[in-house]
């Protein structure tokens, strides 16, 4: 056979992970004697060589940390990269950032850049167009730890950092359903993140505990303020019941919202109350000023680096995967309803 055989080609032939093969012809102590013996006797019949670009990463890597953003003007991203920065301080590690833009082709290309630059670490949430992943499986097969936050991926053997997504909803929700809304429309980030699919467990979950119906319909992809405007206008234009209340993924989408409300002459919140996910500046200076759900975004960076630390020190945590997760907190504010006493 080719002497080009990979780790990947030696799993596939034993019927076990990337890893498990990594750490046997390692010698690694956590792999039992028959099956490292075993991996062995492949490796050397079928003449596979190391990579000596995966062993240079192993044994030469840098002081320095990459950080992946998919869009440092967020709010939320920016206060990740500020926990994460702080935390690689006080360790002694330096970091590296760049930010997707919600593009997967930069994205890939960004992991190119950390491989080259021997990075001992990457800490990373996925560009929203992301759905293959063979640049971070790459990443984990060279043993690079690697570490997601927020916008996670499953599909790979990772330590996560992600905030009660679904908590967070359903709070908001539910507040705004005991407040008196029974019509509440949802605009969301893609269907396919993580993210997305636990805050709309959490809207659906609010709205099947106070018997509503759930409306499809009522599920929206959007996530920008340009689009939200645009599309809450449209639908306050048509025939038929229209929202009373509005569950946003973000503070600009919200706003958009709250815009469109207020153009079609309708009275937040007596008439509608709306609700967004992850505060910043813009809910903080609208009028009325919307309610949110706080994620702190410190804590999650902060979060990651702890993690993406006890990989980095080997030993047995470097063969741990964990997820964090970090509470979230409704901020009432004047775009919801109050509670009556």
């Amino acid at each position: 056979m080719s002497s080009h055989i990979t780790i990947k080609d030696i799993a596939k032939a034993m019927g076990c992970a990337p890893s498990t093969v990594s750490r046997a012809l390692n010698n690694s102590s956590n792999i039992s004697p028959a099956v490292r013996e075993a991996i062995q006797r492949y490796a050397m019949e079928h003449n596979y060589r190391p990579n000596e670009f995966a062993l240079s990463l192993r044994n030469n890597r840098s002081n320095t940390i990459g950080v992946i953003l998919p869009q440092i003007k967020h709010y939320f991203f920016a206060s990740v990269l500020s926990g994460i920065e702080r935390a690689a301080g006080e360790a002694g590690y330096n970091i590296m950032v760049a930010q997707s833009n919600e593009e997967y082709d930069k994205e890939v290309a960004i992991v190119e850049s950390f491989r080259k630059a021997k990075v001992c670490g990457v800490i990373a949430s996925l560009a929203k167009g992301t759905m293959d992943y063979t640049h971070f499986r790459r990443l984990v097969e060279e043993e690079v730890p690697l570490v997601f936050y927020d916008r996670i991926c499953t599909e790979l053997n990772t330590s996560r950092v992600v905030v009660d997504d679904y908590t967070g909803a359903f709070a908001a929700v539910e507040h705004m359903i005991e407040t008196g809304c029974s019509k509440v429309a949802f605009y969301t980030s893609p269907l396919h993140l993580e993210i997305s699919k636990n805050r709309r467990n959490g809207y659906v979950d609010a709205l099947r505990k106070h018997r509503l119906e759930v409306d499809n319909n009522l599920i929206i992809e959007c996530d920008t303020r340009e689009a939200a405007r645009e599309i809450t206008m449209n639908m306050l234009r048509s025939d038929g019941v229209h929202p009373d209340a509005f569950f946003a993924v973000n503070a600009d989408t919200a706003a958009g919202i709250l815009y469109a409300c207020k153009d079609a002459g309708l009275r937040v919140p007596e008439d509608v109350s709306i609700c967004g996910f992850s505060d910043n500046e813009t809910a903080r200076s609208t009028e009325p000023r919307l309610s949110m759900v706080d994620q702190p975004g410190e804590a999650v960076g902060e979060g990651a680096m702890e993690l993406l630390l006890a990989k980095i020190g080997g030993g047995e945590e470097k063969l741990v995967y964990k997820n964090k997760i970090v509470k979230t907190s409704l901020l009432l504010r004047g775009s919801t309803r109050k509670k009556q006493e």
